[in-house]
């Protein structure tokens, strides 16, 4: 009986010692609510409770807001400035590609981000992989590792349906966790319909029978439409959707990830992407038909997540994005923050793990120096990331 009763008392002191309580002043929990002086004990990766604070923390934030770790659904990992300060994304030797990407991961993390979906290049998957085996520093990464067109060439002579289907099924193979896929030219071309709408059903219906997710790129309506009703997972952008196809979005459930970052990042240094005076134009009236798509898309109850479409620039500053959206589209700064954690985290397949502070879920949390509930220039004020139930930044 003696015997038992000390390993007992070593067993529950071993656990209090493997235990981190973290003692949040703030806790906005990723599914809209706001809770005061509040503890979140975690063992190893997971959170085991959340309540009011009464243990004496390990970790105390008490003079900070605390989030679920923030996640950007659509950034481009490997693009970054050269030495002469312009933009490359891609063609390096894979060494070369590596160590980008990886320094983007790594300050796309201190940044607040525990989560996103890099779409697409094989470099992501390399980098992903060493972030999984811990030997480098970096935010959880799901990757396309290549992005589907319709065609190739100049005009594109079109892919066949089946060839198409193959090209899942090879992106699967190779490791890659969603199918990235353009269904529209691009801003600049005005986001006509680039791939048929057999094309696209057939992309998204062979990702949804290899159990991987879709992603569109669609700026025009057409190319939105054709794939919201083939079923594919996420539109992203939709600068010029239209009011009825936002209707059918709703009907489906699709997700929709509009981008205000990556115009604004453009306009900031043009130069740096060799933009031409008639692309910054451009790019300046793609501003507020995306401010607009994003107003009538959450009057309507679309399914809005958050991503920046980072590119070079953009990493580590993925939250300005918050800022754009509340101060230029009109969104509510929980709304925000709602589509970048527990609405992200569904869209990624991940509403289980992550996205939340609640127990069971993965030890993901960033925390901010004011309140962002009421003023959402505090996201760029982050003091605290963990990952897994990891410190990853602690401001001392």
């Amino acid at each position: 009986m003696k015997l038992t009763i000390l390993l007992l008392m070593l067993s529950a002191t071993a656990a209090a010692q493997s235990q981190v309580v973290i003692r949040a002043g703030t806790l906005i929990d990723g599914k809209g609510a706001v809770l005061k002086d509040q503890q979140i004990v975690i063992e190893g990766e997971r959170i085991v409770s959340v309540g009011a604070a009464k243990l004496k923390p390990t970790i105390d934030l008490s003079e900070y807001a605390v989030m679920p770790g923030w996640i950007d659904t659509h950034v481009h990992l490997n693009w970054h400035f050269n030495a002469e300060h312009k933009n490359v994304s891609g063609g390096e030797p894979m060494g070369d590609q590596e160590r980008y990407t990886a320094e983007n991961a790594r300050i796309t993390l201190e940044g607040g981000f525990t989560t996103v979906q890099s779409v697409g290049a094989m470099v992501d998957g390399a980098v992903r992989d060493h972030i999984n085996k811990g030997m480098i520093p970096g935010p959880r990464i799901l990757t396309s590792l290549r992005q589907i067109q319709g065609g190739r060439g100049n005009p594109p002579t079109p892919f066949s349906v089946d060839a198409l289907r193959e090209l899942v099924r090879r992106t699967k193979s190779d490791g890659g966790d969603v199918i990235k896929l353009f269904a529209t030219s691009g801003l600049g071309a005005g986001g006509g319909q680039t791939m048929t709408d057999e094309q696209i059903r057939a992309v998204c219906g062979e990702a949804k029978a290899n159990g991987l997710r879709s992603v569109v790129h669609a700026i025009g309506d057409s190319g939105a439409r054709a794939s919201v009703l083939a079923g594919c997972t996420s539109i992203e952008h939709g600068t010029f959707v239209q009011d009825a196809t936002l209707d059918l979005m709703v009907r489906h459930g699709t997700y929709f990830d509009p981008n205000l970052l990556v115009l604004h990042n453009y306009l900031e240094d043009p130069a740096s992407f060799n933009f031409s005076e008639q692309t910054v134009e451009t790019l300046k009236k793609g501003l507020a038909p995306t401010q607009d798509v994003i107003r009538r898309a959450r009057a309507k109850g679309v399914k809005i997540v958050f991503g920046t479409d980072a590119v070079s620039g953009a990493h580590g500053r993925n939250a300005e994005e918050f800022i754009y959206r509340v101060k230029d589209a009109g969104e509510k700064p929980m709304d925000a923050i709602v589509s970048a954690t527990s609405m992200a985290a569904q869209a990624l397949g991940l509403g289980g793990k992550i996205g939340t502070v609640a127990a069971g879920f993965d030890a993901d949390l960033v925390a901010v120096e004011g309140d962002p509930i009421h003023d959402i220039t505090a996201v760029r004020h982050v003091v605290f990331v963990m990952k897994g139930g990891k410190v990853f930044k602690e401001q001392k």
